[in-house]
């Protein structure tokens, strides 16, 4: 490491880096919010079949995310290690992003065959460009408090593109005349931006934080640089939980509106509210983290959605008002969660740097991105899993078994997993202290 590798970014590059991730969160929201919805009310295929298409994608996530990272971390080219993919790899995972929400017209085995085929390619074009990009963190910059005001930078695009995704798909879908063509030519659009977006944090970014220059990186060493890396261990548990839970609300809250509240309008202004209370929230992140340090700003975080989740669920379908006061609730505790895990996995870098002698930050950066995607399909198949066994039939009037799950995913799913993140956040003590100790003997070391 160098002196210039700690110093401040500039607010362009910063700026710059960021906006990718709004790019990377109009697939990633997609999905999450809509996709399991488009799978079985508009391509038609059952709740109980589009759970084990999520979960099949995330088993090949489980070969290809961790072969990702070390083939990134061991890359040379003129760009560097991490950017090339972002130019390279945003045109394919823009084409196969739309191929995702595309219905074409084939019988109930062609369907399924499609929604496989096609999920598990984006998804594997998505590890190409989307760990390279979180990657880029550690690489850009060594100072700890310059990590956590990227994250923050960062996470206010990702929740742009979040907003726009929550709050925009649904009504721009209804302009066109099926949902089927609605869904694939907004995709359209989305995938050209996210395309334009990434290729800007290819343009604006500079790796300075380099490996050393005679480190040459086996198997064995990218996988002790995870594994022997206890910060790193307690980081991907919170990383999952924090996406489990995000997942499924997010997942839900369409069955939510639709059959309970029977308020199937509401969806874009529910998201229209509750994604600007995140943004709120970002604003207080860096002081949060300053004050109480990262892992006890998502203890915070954590608390706060605990509180929201039981006060919607102690909340009748009928007051609308309170529904959206709870869930603002939880988002706002959402918010230090999403940031702080994005701002803790660099500094694990330097742990393994500092413990092993290895500065392995494409595995170890994949292997936390694979837990966090295990999380958002476990979510996803969950959710769908839970709607099978409750009965669920797509736009009908649903049971009381089924009307009971969608509630409870809603409410009090959430809030248990939030109880399990405090207590292993507690167990963390990569504080701000002991990493800048680490940093200043690594640099001794030359």
């Amino acid at each position: 490491m160098t002196e210039s590798s700690s110093r401040r970014l500039t607010p362009g590059q910063r700026v710059g880096y960021a906006v990718g991730d709004l790019g990377i969160n109009l697939y990633f929201i997609s999905a999450a919010t809509y996709l399991l919805y488009f799978y079985t009310d508009v391509f038609g295929i059952s709740a109980a079949v589009a759970a084990s298409v999520l979960l099949v994608a995330r088993v090949v996530d489980a070969v290809t995310d961790p072969l990702m990272g070390m083939i990134a971390e061991r890359t040379r080219t003129r760009f560097g290690r991490l950017r090339p993919y972002l130019l390279f790899g945003a045109v394919p995972l823009g084409v196969l992003g739309v191929l995702t929400f595309t219905t074409p017209d084939l019988d109930e085995s062609g369907k399924i065959w499609w929604a496989y085929t096609t999920y598990i390619l984006f998804g594997i074009f998505y590890t190409v460009v989307g760990i390279p990009y979180s990657a880029l963190t550690s690489s850009l910059t060594s100072n700890h408090h310059e990590r956590t005001l990227l994250s923050t930078i960062r996470m206010a695009f990702a929740f742009a593109g979040g907003y726009a995704i929550s709050v925009g798909m649904l009504p721009l879908v209804g302009f066109f005349d099926s949902q089927a063509d609605g869904f694939r030519l907004v995709m359209i659009g989305f995938s050209i931006a996210a395309t334009v977006l990434l290729w800007t944090t290819f343009a604006a970014t500079e790796e300075r934080v380099q490996p050393p220059a005679s480190q040459r990186l086996t198997i064995r060493d990218s996988l002790a640089a995870v594994f022997r890396n206890p910060p790193l261990l307690v980081v991907m548990v919170l990383f999952t939980g924090g996406m489990l839970s995000f997942t499924v609300r997010q997942t839900v809250t369409v069955y939510y509106l639709k059959y309970n509240v029977g308020r199937e309008d509401l969806v874009s202004l529910f998201f229209g509210i509750t994604m600007p209370v995140m943004f709120l929230g970002l604003l207080a992140v860096p002081k949060l983290a300053a004050r109480f340090g990262k892992a006890g700003g998502i203890m915070v975080g954590a608390v706060v959605t605990i509180l929201g989740c039981v006060g919607l669920y102690l909340t009748p379908y009928d007051a609308v008002f309170w529904i959206f006061f709870f869930s603002c609730v939880m988002a706002l505790g959402g918010t230090p969660i999403a940031v702080l895990g994005w701002a803790m996995i660099p500094d694990t870098v330097e742990y393994a740097q500092w413990k092993l002698g290895l500065r392995a930050d494409g595995a170890i950066f994949s292997f936390a991105s694979f837990f966090q995607k295990l999380a958002k399909a476990v979510g996803g198949a969950g959710v769908a899993a839970a709607l099978a066994a409750a009965g669920y039939i797509a736009n009908a009037e649903q049971t009381e078994a089924s009307l009971d799950a969608i509630h409870l995913m809603m409410t009090l799913t959430p809030g248990g997993i939030m109880l399990v993140m405090i207590l292993v956040a507690s167990l963390y003590r990569l504080d701000e202290s002991t990493h800048a100790r680490m940093v200043a003997e690594i640099e001794a070391r030359g």
